[in-house]
């Protein structure tokens, strides 16, 4: 089993445990703010299944009707995880105003500790694993949940927080404020991965400092073209796509530029795994010479769109004896 499907599953199943002991204990307390937290994890849980079904289903090589493969079904599924916080957030801040405006009390204050504070424990290792595997295997939908989990730490903490407060104040008003809290913080993670996985959807360019590398492992075959145009980058979920063009001396063979092509596209996988890379070969023209400083067997005077001058030579010359 791949370590991105170990890892989501572990998050399915942390998430199932600590959704039944807050409902349970949001409950028995009548706390709108620990009941929060479970719609919370409940949420996580849903994203923990969706990131499970997501790099299962992304990890599967190209097939007949998806050429580029399944990658950005990661990124689709980080878009409906963060749907699902807005949601989420819906519930808690309608129940957090009814129960600020409605007065209810609080009970049980010591087992809403205990369950808020093991969540915490539980859910920051859980999340550091996933962002340890997510930034590894280059999964935005692992790195997703992990936020998800990471936020769950901060709000359960919080919660921990007010309930202590509330225990030696009495102060019951806390609970739904604290909630309300929980929700900002719950939106403002929404909306990061709202903005993390819309790029990918979108086919932004890859990140300036991804390109700058890129073109730093091209032009280091720079002795071998002209010069290359076009890059065109992209990415979707954790695979890269990437073309150019790639100018090259018109008197190279078709075998000679292809072997060039390989051993670009092998140096720039080295760096990234799960890249495709395609490179669409030119042959230079005359208004290529003033910078290119190769050593070149066509006269520029002579060269016309790339052919190379054997090609241009036709029967009369070659019986003229012209040159080799």
């Amino acid at each position: 089993m791949q370590i991105t499907v170990r890892a989501a599953a572990l998050s399915v199943v942390s998430n199932t445990t600590l959704v039944v002991a807050k409902l349970a204990a949001g409950l028995a307390m009548g706390s709108v703010s620990v009941m929060s937290e479970a719609v919370h994890s409940g949420l996580d849980l849903a994203a923990a299944l969706i990131a499970l079904f997501s790099v299962r289903r992304s990890s599967q090589p190209p097939d007949e009707e998806h050429r580029y493969g399944h990658g950005k079904i990661e990124n689709l599924s980080a878009l409906v995880e963060a749907l699902l916080i807005f949601v989420a957030v819906g519930w808690i801040v309608a129940e957090a105003l009814r129960e600020l405006l409605g007065g209810a009390e609080v009970a049980s204050l010591g087992v809403g500790f205990v369950v808020m504070a093991a969540s915490g424990l539980v859910n920051y290792a859980v999340s550091e694993h996933l962002f340890r595997v997510g930034r590894r295997a280059d999964s935005l939908a692992l790195q997703a949940d992990a936020l998800h989990l990471r936020t769950d730490v901060y709000t359960s903490a919080s919660v921990a927080l007010g309930l202590v407060v509330i225990h030696f104040t009495g102060a019951s008003v806390l609970d739904p404020i604290i909630a309300l809290g929980v929700a900002a913080l719950i939106l403002k993670a929404a909306w990061d991965l709202i903005l993390k996985s819309l790029g990918p959807l979108l086919d932004v360019r890859l990140p300036v400092q991804e390109e700058k590398v890129l073109r730093e492992i091209v032009e280091s075959f720079r002795d071998e073209y002209v010069e290359f145009h076009k890059l065109r980058t992209r990415k979707a979920g954790p695979e890269r796509h990437i073309d150019l063009h790639l100018v090259v001396h018109p008197d190279r063979s078709l075998a000679d530029a292809h072997d060039l092509a390989d051993r670009i596209e092998q140096a720039v996988e080295e760096r990234w795994d799960r890249t495709s890379l395609l490179i669409h070969m030119e042959p230079c023209q005359a208004r290529d010479c003033a910078g290119c400083g190769n050593p070149c067997r066509t006269p520029p005077g002579d060269r016309r769109a790339g052919i190379p001058e054997r090609e241009r030579r036709g029967p009369d010359r070659e019986a003229a004896g012209g040159p080799n």
